[in-house]
């Protein structure tokens, strides 16, 4: 589950679940899901395997949807589906999705940074949360 929380011009993401490879999953869904109305219309055409090192989990999130944006400013990929595995010393995932599609994908925000500003990964006796603001 994720929501959205205002923070001043940027834009806050809030996520929970039940465990580590969950949460970064869905907090890859609520970037591109801030980024492109209607996410779920997005295409699985096109299949991109990322690696991401760190061992902190906090910054683990940062490089992770840092690599996503840059996946969709260099290589124009909208993406909408993550298999997501967390470890100790950092993660692999698979992200489907397709090519922008100035026809079909309303862009609703243009994120241009992930930021460091309030970001935290935790342990809740529930699962996780994470927070992070993005620069739009």
């Amino acid at each position: 589950m994720y929501e959205y929380f205002e923070h001043t011009a940027d834009l806050g993401i809030r996520v929970r679940a039940a465990d580590l490879n969950a949460l970064f999953a869905e907090a890859a869904t609520a970037l591109f899901a801030a980024v492109v109305d209607g996410l779920d219309a997005v295409r699985q055409t096109q299949q991109v395997e990322i690696a991401v090192k760190g061992t902190e989990f906090d910054y683990l999130l940062f490089d992770w949807l840092r690599e996503l944006l840059f996946r969709l400013d260099a290589d124009h990929l909208v993406l909408s589906k993550f298999d997501v595995a967390v470890t100790a010393t950092g993660l692999t995932a698979i992200c489907r999705g397709e090519p922008i599609d100035p026809a079909r994908h309303v862009l609703s925000h243009e994120v241009k940074a992930i930021t460091y500003h309030g970001l935290r990964v935790e342990k809740e006796s529930d699962g996780w949360i994470a927070e992070v603001i993005v620069d739009i």
